[in-house]
């Protein structure tokens, strides 16, 4: 049997536009996702949109018993902005009320809340005046994250300020899939570094108030794989390297921009507007532990014209498809749990191995009811086998000694996910999306998850 060391979190992560529901209700106000799928309803899957999630505002309480009743010890979900704070300036009692109970439920239940502050989900009102383009949104954003502290602090001791902040910057200003959908590398890295800056002055706000407990940022991470030795793909993989896992790595836990990444930047003509002080303020607020989102792996060649200067990442570094590989057809993505513990000793040798714990690991499958036995049960053993592997590796990794304090799935119970709604679900709980109270009914991978958890592996 592999055993984790005592005290492993064994939990979930989801957040808050994903679960909630009551998008503009209670004294939210809108977010770029409520305004999204208001302009452009058909880029949505099915239509589904942020108010038709899976309800958590109405039945957080039931789904805390059935986190216990799956042996969770822990749970990372975020806090939505734009409900706290639907002007950023405003409190909104009514969701301070909603989530002091909601954090005070799962303390009792004997689960530890970890909470994120910011899920993909822009106020409209900060959008309007240009988002995380804008230097006051740092402002903005730091006021938020201190008045989460300051409301939430006696209740909540694992604080993290972005989730996959590369998404947004991605998203939003290089690929056009997320809102505003903008293709301009320029516009990405400023937004990159506004984002950057936001999280260090949250940090700021969280040493100088002496709240108890410990603060972080949650990241998409991977080691890169070259698809060769040559020269061309080795230089591939070191600007993907710098602009994908060390731009926010190592400012986040080294103190420090790295030199490559500014020679980068300022060799295609990119770099962004920064304050005095900036510098100073990322070298004196390193976080306390690291999430690490971990899907699939990132494999790039050269590309085949290099642009200078560069108009996108695909004129540094240009995906490459492993013949080799093994992949997940639902979601389109490649299947390497060997990469966990290659992001082990990564975290040990190339970061102080600084605590950290994997925040997400998941797998996403669509049509799942194919799997549904007579008693209504899916047999989720693609799921079982998915997470068995990871652990694994991650398990190796710890034995080499790194610092890993966690294995959190995405997701409990199933979830909206922006543009593709409810298309592939990968939690330990069915969501019946046509039962008006979101019925939920346990997969097979719960009972899984209850032993591991219980035996602290397996």
């Amino acid at each position: 049997m592999l055993k984790f060391p005592a005290n492993f979190l064994w939990g979930s992560a989801a957040s808050a536009p994903q679960t909630e529901g009551h998008a503009l209700l209670n004294g939210k106000s809108a977010t770029t996702w409520d305004k999204w799928i208001e302009l452009n309803p058909e880029k949505f899957n099915e239509g589904q949109g942020p108010k038709d999630t899976s309800n958590v505002y109405e039945l957080y309480k039931g789904d805390i018993e059935r986190m216990k009743e799956i042996g969770m010890n822990s749970y990372r979900t975020s806090i939505s902005w734009a409900r706290l704070l639907p002007d950023g300036k405003t409190v909104n009692e009514e969701a301070v009320a909603f989530y002091r109970d909601y954090f005070e439920e799962l303390n009792k239940a004997g689960i530890k809340p970890i909470i994120n502050l910011f899920h993909f989900d822009m106020p409209w009102w900060l959008m309007e005046k240009g988002g995380w383009e804008t230097r006051e949104s740092v402002d903005a954003f730091s006021f938020y994250a201190k008045t989460a502290f300051e409301l939430f602090g006696d209740l909540v001791e694992e604080w993290t300020t972005f989730n996959e902040p590369l998404v947004h910057i991605e998203c939003g200003y290089l690929y056009g899939f997320h809102y505003p959908a903008i293709v301009d590398f320029k516009k990405a890295i400023q937004v990159g570094y506004h984002t950057l800056m936001a999280h260090i002055f949250s940090v700021k706000a969280f040493k100088e108030g002496n709240f108890k407990g410990r603060i972080g940022i949650i990241l998409n991470v991977t080691p890169t794989y070259a698809k060769s030795e040559s020269k061309e793909d080795q230089e591939a993989k070191n600007a993907a390297d710098l602009l994908v896992i060390k731009s926010f790595l190592d400012p986040c836990v080294l103190g420090v921009v790295p030199e490559g990444l500014v020679e980068l930047v300022k060799e295609h003509d990119l770099t962004p507007v920064t304050e005095t002080g900036d510098k100073e303020a990322i070298k004196n607020y390193p976080v306390d532990f690291i999430g690490i989102n971990y899907y699939q792996p990132m494999r790039v060649q050269a590309p085949a014209t290099k642009r200078v200067p560069a108009l996108t990442t695909t004129d540094l570094f240009a995906p490459y498809d492993w013949p080799e590989k093994r992949i997940n057809p639902y979601r389109g993505w490649e299947i390497y749990p060997e990469a966990l513990y290659d992001v082990s000793i990564m975290m040990k040798e190339d970061y102080n191995n600084i605590p950290w714990y994997v925040s997400e690991n998941g797998m996403g499958v669509a049509d799942e009811e194919r799997f549904m036995d007579d008693s209504g049960m899916i047999q989720d053993d693609y799921r079982i086998e998915f997470m068995e592997e990871h652990l694994t590796q991650l398990h190796k990794g710890i034995e080499a000694g790194s610092n890993c304090f966690g294995y959190h799935t995405w997701t409990f119970v199933d979830c909206w996910s922006w543009l593709n709604g409810y298309r592939n679900r990968y939690g330990f709980y069915r969501v019946d999306l046509d039962d008006d109270n979101f019925k939920r009914t346990m997969k097979k991978s719960g009972l899984w998850y209850k032993e591991l958890s219980q035996n602290n592996g397996f």
